[in-house]
């Protein structure tokens, strides 16, 4: 379900963002309006970046093979951080340099109205993306703050998305008050001071996006709830006297690795081992079903930790 929520975000971001970079670099060419230039730009950059979205999506559920025995879903945190790369580039780095030759050579705007009428017809397309977005985010970030679900998700699309759309939505603002100044005062240096402003927060953006998706590709524990949970679990198995040692790791969004070292008693057989791993692992699966791959190493507990401590 998160996985369907995600694309049909990316989906509608995508066609949003196509159409509204056509209207805009049309009323960049009619008008001169630097920050429309700038906002077209940046909306190819989102169309590119949607577009990798799906892209990585698909290749991550290619099946595992020798050389990738837990399979491709990390392509889809490669994908995101070439998103960020992207934004960073074709989207923040141009919009600073084309706010900078307004400056430097200011000139007047040509039918303003007609950049005005396009910005609103975007904003309201943004706005649309953008609710999509923060609808299908809501299915999965629970009671997290918005904060909270950006840095601490491990699936990647939709931070994405509510990023991009957040930043289009605000870039739109800076455009249209760009635009409206340069009207009202006559002084095109609003309309450059304006696609400056849009620059700074492409590139706040992307480096936001870059940091928390490098982070995924280095590789990220499952979130703490669900360890409390794993580690409850395994207590609660009968055969386990406690959990020495737990381990988890995200090899893609919906796909959780858990290897653990799990106390037995001295006495135990083999046969009796065995039936408590597959009782852990059964456990573990129904809690959590993204623990698609779990190692439990049984150990005797030499040491046994002090009463009251965490493992």
């Amino acid at each position: 379900m998160a996985a369907e929520g995600s694309t049909k975000a990316v989906v509608t971001a995508l066609v949003a963002n196509l159409g509204i970079a056509v209207s805009k670099f049309v009323a960049a060419g009619i008008t001169g309006s630097a920050s429309m230039l700038a906002e077209g730009v940046h909306s190819v950059a989102d169309s590119t970046n949607q577009a990798l979205l799906l892209v990585g999506g698909k290749r991550a559920r290619r099946a595992p093979t020798a050389l990738h025995p837990f399979g491709y879903a990390r392509e889809r945190y490669v994908y995101s951080f070439i998103v960020a790369i992207i934004l960073f580039t074709l989207g923040g780095l141009y919009a600073l340099y084309e706010g900078y030759h307004k400056i430097s050579d200011p000139h007047e705007l040509t039918s303003p109205l007609i950049a005005v009428a396009v910005l609103l017809i975007a904003i309201a397309l943004e706005s649309y993306a953008l609710r999509t977005a923060v609808k299908e985010a809501n299915k999965v970030r629970g009671k997290r703050g918005w904060v909270s679900f950006v840095r601490h998700a491990r699936a990647p699309e939709l931070p994405v998305i509510l990023l991009e759309d957040a930043g289009a939505l605000l870039g739109l603002l800076f455009a249209l008050s760009g635009v409206g100044l340069s009207v009202l005062t006559g002084n095109a240096l609003f309309d450059g001071i304006a696609t400056l402003c849009i620059g700074v927060l492409l590139v706040v953006i992307a480096v936001i996006l870059a940091v928390e998706t490098k982070s995924l590709l280095i590789g990220e524990a499952a979130l703490p709830e669900e360890v409390t949970a794993i580690r409850t679990e395994l207590v609660a198995t009968p055969g386990v006297d406690r959990v020495i040692h737990l381990r988890t790791l995200h090899l893609g969004p919906d796909e959780l690795l858990v290897a653990a070292k799990i106390a037995i008693g001295t006495a135990d057989r083999g046969a009796d081992v065995a039936t408590t791993i597959d009782d852990a692992e059964a456990r573990i699966r129904r809690v959590l079903p993204t623990a698609t791959a779990i190692y439990l190493e049984p150990d005797i507990d030499r040491q046994p930790a002090p009463s009251g401590l965490s493992n």
